[in-house]
């Protein structure tokens, strides 16, 4: 278990294998997030938007506009 202590003005100097295990560094930003069961839980959020490439992969083959537009209808439709 990992231990820090808080500064007269709030700050905390978060352990090395803590912020190794949560991959951050000098000034990323975390996320505190209550918990159901009134705990906080803590959250690295350096994350971009540049990160999630090539996540979905490419489509086989190209599809059209018009394949695109039927196969929305069909879902909206339920099909």
């Amino acid at each position: 278990m990992a231990t820090a202590t808080v500064t007269s003005k709030g700050q905390v100097t978060i352990p090395l294998e803590v912020r190794k295990a949560l991959g951050i560094s000098a000034g990323a930003k975390l996320d505190f997030v209550k918990m159901a069961d009134g705990h906080f839980g803590i959250f690295a959020a350096t994350g971009s938007v540049k990160d999630l490439k090539g996540i979905v992969p490419r489509p086989k083959t190209p599809v059209s506009l018009e394949e695109m537009q039927k196969a929305i209808e069909d879902a909206a439709r339920g099909k």
